[in-house]
């Protein structure tokens, strides 16, 4: 045994070597790897006993190099500036944390070391946990990591423990933190309003914070999303550079952090929002964190794009591989105006159109106060006995002679002042006791973190689906977000909880229904796009992308939504010329040929429609069907001309069959064009030997736009030499079946 003098020695020579380099080689140290099939993340522990993340990019063969690291020091003090894998607030580098809190004992110090780590794989995913201590505070924090081998994709979460007798507060609680080093920093990131959802920008990181948050509580993706696409060194191209993708599966307040260092570094935070967010943990209570979700591509965004839709498919999306039907929605054909015999004749109308879903919308429900317009019987769902006296069950048997399901419209978190439900449980609604009651649409907020709350919006959908189990389609509306914040149910001192509580009150619903009605399709819809997130996603078959449904508007809408999100849950609607939202007039070809890139429906009123627009309604309905469907719910997407940075307006994409032997080409001309400027569209993700006949569909004359329509290429010329369509002026546009010829 070492003499006690001696120990003292060592340990006192040991301190003082570890600011030095020749200390951080003399220890080897200890190299986590989390692995995807192309992909890796590495960790290390460093010397003083902290978990460091090291890396994010493509699958390294020796990650045992990691071993040799040196961790530079900080010139200020005798710790090494690495960036630890959970930052906690207190013992290192003052900065944005991942983790900051007040203990038991007041203290704000956390310092976590690491406890072990354990690795699982089952199922094409490989799980670890990396268990961490603080020091000194009874606190347990496991860093969660998820890689989706297949897929390329990984998923980080913590898990916050309160091992102690008293109460701890969480102040800041992040998903995920990384570190990333290269010579420039551009972010890809998504901005909008209400009917103007999703569009992107891209700019460069400059030193300082970048933030993108949101803290409405609800309908928190319809300014912005909590999503990106971060290129390093260079801006970001569709088929090369090193990007990666990022998208928080929460449909609460969030924000994500982007800080460029004075050392050039980026640091990233992602996570709930902290505002007005402090959690308290009594003893043994944990917190766990939303997921934050990655992909890495050293192929452009493109590949961040197909990676996301592929994990979202088979881990993130309600019944992910199936096909969803094309569908006719009452809303902008009636709006609230109409009763039964408006509404069969509907049904008739969509049944000959081929279309195989009918939707009825807002305006359904409500006796003593109804549903007439926004501004009563919002909570009372009763069938409006005026509008619809032989009840849902006599629509619902109609459609179904039609051959065609039947879903319906319903807004369960909210109510109107002037319902029934306000005037019996006013207790039951959002509010600040002793404030105004701020109403936007004319409604207020129901609140979920109150469980009788929860259990009456449970039974809205368990009594609907069970005195109708034929309904096969729910659309879930959200119209507002927080507007002032207050819980009859939270105590005094918790009321804080509310913005996490009621977003875990709101999944709790979504879990319920899932489990008694697996088969029911579920759309998102929050005002439009204000429920675009991975979170939501998990329990709904799709999303509304945007109540503006302009064809010309949506190309831009959708290009950017389908970085992130599949284009299989992105709904897209063929609506009435001009356009209810923008008045612009645009051709019924064009507003189909738009719509067909995503899952197809149609918002109008059949019977305004002429015979011949019917007719080339019917033809585009069964070339999706035969033909397009099965690629948008399964196919590969390749974006070939951006709208965004185009200068000729023109946008095209492509969707692919994973066996590369079927595609469909997409093409739209978005503005005026000088005489004699056309498009070349050079077609990646073909299989440069195979051989492809190309057809062009949808087609309202015996004009070409190619001259090679139904003639053979190969996939190397494709994408080489492309193709130059002849759509020049604004809303022209051409979709072209690519099929393998053997």
């Amino acid at each position: 045994m070492m003499n006690p003098l001696f120990k003292t020695l060592f340990a006192a020579l040991a301190c003082g070597l570890a600011g030095s380099p020749a200390a951080v080689l003399a220890t080897p140290r200890q190299v986590y790897p989390v692995t995807t099939e192309k992909t890796q993340l590495v960790y290390t522990v460093g010397e003083d006993g902290k978990l460091i993340f090291r890396y994010y990019g493509p699958r390294l063969h020796d990650v045992d190099q990691f071993s040799r690291t040196k961790g530079y020091n900080r010139p200020d003090c005798r710790r090494e500036a690495n960036y630890e894998a959970y930052p906690a607030f207190g013992m290192g580098y003052v900065t944005e944390p991942a983790l900051s809190m007040v203990n038991a004992d007041g203290s704000l110090i956390t310092e976590l070391a690491f406890e072990g780590c354990e690795q699982t794989t089952e199922a094409g995913v490989e799980h670890t946990v990396f268990t961490l201590r603080d020091r000194v505070q009874p606190l347990r924090v496991q860093l969660h990591v998820e890689a989706y081998q297949a897929e390329d994709v990984v998923a980080q979460w913590a898990v916050i423990e309160n091992l102690g007798r008293g109460e701890v507060t969480l102040q800041r609680v992040y998903s995920s933190f990384m570190n990333f080093r290269a010579n420039a920093y551009y972010l890809t990131h998504f901005y909008g309003t209400w009917a103007s959802e999703m569009k992107c920008i891209e700019e460069r990181l400059e030193p300082g914070f970048k933030v993108i948050e949101s803290k409405k509580g609800i309908r928190t993706t319809q300014s912005e999303n909590a999503s990106f696409i971060l290129s390093l060194d260079a801006p970001a191209q569709e088929n090369s550079g090193r990007c990666i993708g990022g998208a928080l599966a929460w449909s609460g307040n969030y924000k994500l952090s982007f800080e460029v260092d004075e050392r050039d570094h980026l640091s990233l935070l992602a996570g709930i929002n902290p505002f007005l967010s402090a959690y308290t943990l009594g003893r043994g209570e944990r917190f766990e964190t939303p997921k934050m979700i990655y992909t890495y591509s050293a192929e452009g965004q493109g590949e961040v794009s197909r990676n996301f839709h592929d994990w979202a498919r088979k881990y993130s999306l309600h019944a992910g591989m199936s096909e969803r039907p094309v569908l006719l929605n009452s809303w902008e054909g009636t709006y609230f105006d109409f009763d039964e015999k408006v509404l069969t004749d509907m049904m008739d109308d969509a049944a000959a159109l081929g279309i195989e879903l009918f939707v009825l919308d807002d305006g359904w429900f409500g006796n003593k106060y109804p549903r007439n317009s926004d501004k009563m019987g919002l909570g009372d769902w009763q069938v409006n006995s005026r509008k619809l006296p032989r009840g849902l069950q006599y629509l619902i048997d109609h459609a179904k002679s039609k051959g065609l399901k039947f879903g319906i419209w319903i807004e369960p978190e909210m109510v109107n002042p002037k319902s029934e439900l306000a005037e019996r449980h006013p207790d039951w609604i959002v509010q600040s006791p002793g404030r105004e009651q701020i109403t936007m649409r004319n409604q207020l907020l129901l609140d979920l973190t109150n469980p009788a709350v929860r259990e009456f919006v449970w039974k809205v959908v368990d009594d609907l689906l069970t005195a109708h189990p034929d309904i096969a389609y729910i659309k879930w509306d959200a119209n507002r977000h927080v507007e002032q914040v207050g819980s009859t149910y939270l105590p005094d001192d918790r009321q804080t909880h509310f913005w996490v509580d009621y977003t875990r009150g709101l999944y709790s619903i979504y879990q319920r229904i899932r489990e008694k009605y697996p088969d029911v399709m579920l759309q998102a819809c929050a005002s439009g796009g204000g429920r675009v997130d991975y979170g939501s996603l998990q329990y709904h078959d799709e999303f509304w992308t945007s109540d503006n449904t302009d064809a010309l508007q949506r190309i831009y809408m959708q290009y950017a939504t389908n970085l992130i999100y599949p284009p299989m849950a992105t709904a897209s609607h063929v609506s009435a010329s001009p356009g209810h939202q923008t008045g612009i007039i645009t051709p019924l070809k064009f507003r189909f040929d738009v719509a067909m890139s995503g899952r197809l429906g149609m918002e109008l009123q059949p019977k305004n429609m002429s015979e011949t627009e019917k007719a080339f309604a019917r033809e585009a309905i069964v070339n999706y069907k035969t033909h397009i469907r099965e690629l948008v719910t399964r196919g590969d997407l390749y974006r070939l001309i951006s709208p965004y940075a185009c200068t000729n307006n023109h946008a095209a994409n492509m969707l692919v069959s994973k066996d590369k032997s079927k595609a469909v080409l997409f093409a739209y001309c978005t503005g005026f064009n000088r005489r004699g400027v056309r498009p070349t569209i050079h077609l990646h993700g073909l299989d440069a030997a195979k051989r492809y006949r190309l057809t062009e569909i949808n087609k309202i004359s015996p004009r070409k736009s190619f001259w090679g329509d139904g003639e053979v290429f190969d996939g190397e010329y494709l994408k080489e030499v492309g193709v130059e369509l002849q759509i020049a002026r604004q809303y022209e546009s051409a979709v072209f079946l690519i099929e393998e010829v053997k």
